[in-house]
């Protein structure tokens, strides 16, 4: 049984008054994860942009 069969497995034993807050922590947990890539895309790319705004990177990508 894999990770995504294991939970549907147990959210089918989670009482009904529960499913709202398994619900909004699933949707917190994948908002969280969304922002910490979201995060880590901005640094690469200040880090990066260092070495792809010089002239010479300029120069190497003219032709295309």
């Amino acid at each position: 049984m894999n990770t995504k069969e294991a939970i549907a497995h147990e959210i089918e034993q989670v009482p009904e008054a529960l499913l709202e807050q398994v619900l909004e922590f699933l949707l917190s947990l994948k908002s969280q994860y969304q922002q910490e890539k979201l995060e880590i895309t901005m640094m690469s790319e200040s880090s990066l942009a260092k070495d792809w705004l010089s002239p010479e990177e300029d120069e190497a990508w003219q032709d295309l």
